[in-house]
């Protein structure tokens, strides 16, 4: 390649991008992680990759895929491109990475999750990014800001005029204990992200740096019980591995992080409700959390196809932060409860594991969960099911007769975070709820986890057509919302009419063309008993009718590959 010779010429080739070492695919970027997930189960590609640590490598997917989606092969460009910049010595490459832009809109009440900066919010939002990723030696730079533009117009809430004793309930079990606002403010909502960035120092199979990207650990699909891309990416500093590392006892990968929470700024909800002549409302501290983590993966030599695995986490407030503090992830089932006075942390654990049968062309998952674990094996052993949490899901490709590049695809995952016991509501020790770090298990106002939320419940069954990146199908779910919360505020009076469920229907579809990549989603949803409100009616206060809300989800997107 010709030397560049003037500055300006530099800034040009500079936005043009080598599918290298470091060089991720997002979390939750359309079609493509799907894609590699599917292949695999096809035995296409690499079957000692969990995709229960993400963000992938691109080495890592490239090693072991016999076969590619499209004509642009891996989605992005190819090392022979002529959008790749490489100097005569090779030892600096420069790639333009793909541009992407998602539109929503929501018609009466926010809904979704792993969506990364956009907001809870209804009517429309925007995101768009795109960026470069340049290598020299063993650096990489990865530059992906995220810019989101919201409409976020006001929608109906919480009822306000219902009983006091209700909003003082939600404000002790909820909104004092978590950072999960009602709307993102009064206005118009804008914001720049860095997005999916990181600055890295690779050693093959080992990557270490700071970065902002979203992580997801865990089988899941649908949801994680500690780490979505629900909520933005956060400032961290990471170390961990780009590709299975290969042993005599089978097959590791594993990541340790260090990072930094920072709440939303909002308050709950607008107003904030009076109770006997007092706020309710409690203001959270000012000051941003700590956060230490660790995901391991094992795959046993001598079962192919399986993944055992374990997460945690553990934050703190800067304030409160020790030098015991600094990675006590490493320790995930041995902590004090959260309501003792001595424990200013939060911490939650799961083991997993992930099934793949090639040969079949299937995948099972479970992922199980603790928040704030005794450590106490009695402890467990009499009460399993306390402040537990659990995901489960299984995965089938049926081939077309005569069609081995089509598949039906058929999808199921359950979410379960309600706590059984009412002791654990009442401590306020529900998933991503905590008593001493009142931002809960969240990053600007959202959750880390499971984007349903404290004390919900989820059933996904998904039906799709599906051939290299190109997918159409049909997605049923029912969501109960906070049921946490609803036995803490309704159960004393034996009122079982008002769970806030939400059943909903959507078609999706993604395309593939030339350097495109499309996708369009549109989604029906009913809720009953909005809010857990019924309508009143003193003539029969027994056989009412719940305060029921249909919204419209509608999202389209692009992407495109230089």
């Amino acid at each position: 390649m010709k030397c560049i010779k003037s500055g300006f010429t530099f800034l040009i080739i500079l936005f043009s991008a080598i599918c290298s070492q470091a060089q991720s695919i997002p979390v939750g970027t359309v079609a493509l992680e799907e894609y590699y997930r599917r292949a695999q189960l096809m035995g296409q590609g690499d079957s000692t990759i969990s995709f229960a640590i993400r963000p992938l490598t691109f080495s890592s997917l490239m090693s072991g895929v016999s076969v590619y989606p499209d004509s642009v092969r891996i989605g992005y460009s190819l090392v022979d491109s002529n959008s790749v910049l490489k100097t005569q010595n090779g030892k600096l490459s420069i790639q333009l990475l793909p541009a992407d832009w998602q539109l929503r809109f929501s018609s009466h009440h926010p809904y979704g999750w792993n969506d990364g900066p956009l907001i809870p919010a209804r009517g429309f939002q925007t995101v768009i990014s795109g960026g470069i990723y340049a290598e020299y030696g063993p650096l990489s730079i990865q530059l992906r800001p995220e810019l989101v533009l919201a409409q976020n117009p006001s929608f109906r809430g919480f009822p306000t005029d219902e009983n006091n004793v209700l909003w003082w309930k939600l404000y002790y079990d909820y909104y004092n204990y978590t950072d999960l606002p009602e709307r993102f403010g009064k206005n118009s909502y804008t914001r720049g992200f860095w997005g999916q960035s990181s600055i890295r120092v690779n050693f093959e199979p080992f990557s270490f740096g700071i970065s902002t990207e979203n992580l997801w650990w865990g089988p899941g699909t649908r949801n994680s019980l500690l780490m979505s891309n629900t909520a933005p990416g956060f400032k961290h500093l990471t170390f961990n591995t780009t590709r299975p590392v290969k042993t005599v006892i089978g097959s590791f990968e594993g990541q340790l992080i260090i990072g930094r929470l920072e709440g939303s700024g909002f308050g709950p909800m607008e107003p904030n409700p009076i109770y006997f002549g007092t706020p309710i409302y409690l203001p959270k501290p000012d000051d941003w959390r700590f956060l230490s983590g660790l995901a391991l993966t094992w795959q046993p030599k001598w079962v192919p196809g399986l993944f055992l695995g374990l997460t945690s986490s553990s934050q703190v407030y800067s304030k409160d932060v020790s030098a015991r503090d600094y990675f006590p992830s490493l320790f995930p089932f041995k902590k004090i409860k959260s309501d003792d006075p001595l424990n200013k942390g939060d911490q939650l654990s799961s083991l997993f594991f992930r099934w793949l049968w090639p040969e079949e062309k299937a995948e099972i998952y479970f992922e199980y969960g603790l928040s704030n674990p005794s450590g106490n094996l009695r402890d467990f052993g009499t009460m399993p099911e306390d402040s537990r949490a659990y995901i489960f899901g299984l995965r089938k490709l049926l081939p077309f007769k005569g069609r081995s590049d089509e598949h039906l695809q058929i999808s199921m995952e359950l979410t379960q975070l309600q706590e059984t016991s009412a002791n654990s509501v009442r401590r306020a020790e529900s998933w991503y709820v905590n008593p001493y770090i009142r931002h809960g298990y969240t990053n600007r106002g959202e959750p880390l986890g499971a984007g349903i939320g404290p004390g919900a419940n989820l059933q996904s069954l998904d039906v799709s057509w599906v051939k290299g990146l190109k997918t159409l199908g049909l997605q049923l779910e029912r969501y109960v919302h906070n049921n946490d919360y609803y036995y803490y505020a309704f159960e004393p009076s034996q009122d079982w009419r008002r769970h806030w469920v939400d059943i909903s229907l959507a078609a999706r579809g993604e395309w593939n063309y030339k350097n495109f990549i499309f996708n369009a989603r549109l989604q029906a949803v009913q809720s009953f008993n909005y809010k857990w409100f019924l309508k009143q009616n003193p003539g029969d206060p027994y056989v009412v009718n719940g305060i029921d809300a249909f919204n419209i989800q509608s999202q389209i997107g692009l992407s495109y590959r230089f």
